[in-house]
């Protein structure tokens, strides 16, 4: 099992944080190795990455279900791997300070069969820059701030 959270501070009411954060076509292409997700329903999608890893180009889909929305403050999701066995939840947090709101981003990824003795060690080492990167990127466009692909 994998896990790992990011927490940013910024400059915006709780209010602001959740409008841009509650929508999922916001933040979506800013995961990391993102290439596309269809959206089934309000609660469900399917997203595929893409990446390379020591020269091995690799492309993974799995479905992302919110479990829960509740405004302003907190996202709850489950995601399942299609196309490998893994499955994992995470949360989007937000807590209003008196000058900011601190948004935390959490991620947890269990991989199963054969293939998780493997993968699980890539994603210990994989998960927190993901994590990290995409909290980051999300602080940065709700500021306002030029987000960089």
């Amino acid at each position: 099992m994998a896990i790992a959270s990011h927490s940013v501070n910024i400059p915006a009411s709780v209010e602001n944080v959740w409008e841009y954060v509650s929508q999922i076509e916001n933040w979506a292409t800013m995961v990391p190795a993102y290439k596309e997700h269809e959206q089934i329903d309000e609660q469900k999608s399917v997203w595929t990455f893409e990446g390379n890893f020591k020269g091995l180009t690799k492309t993974v889909k799995m479905e992302l279900d919110i479990t829960e929305f509740q405004a302003p403050s907190t996202i709850r999701f489950e995601i399942k791997g299609l196309t490998d066995n893994f499955t994992g939840s995470g949360t989007f947090t937000a807590e209003e300070k008196a000058e900011h709101t601190t948004m935390t981003g959490t991620i947890e990824v269990n991989a199963g069969g054969l293939s998780g003795a493997v993968l699980s060690p890539v994603l210990k080492m994989v998960l927190p820059k993901v994590t990290s990167r995409l909290t980051e990127k999300i602080a940065r466009q709700i500021k306002g701030d030029k987000v960089l692909a």
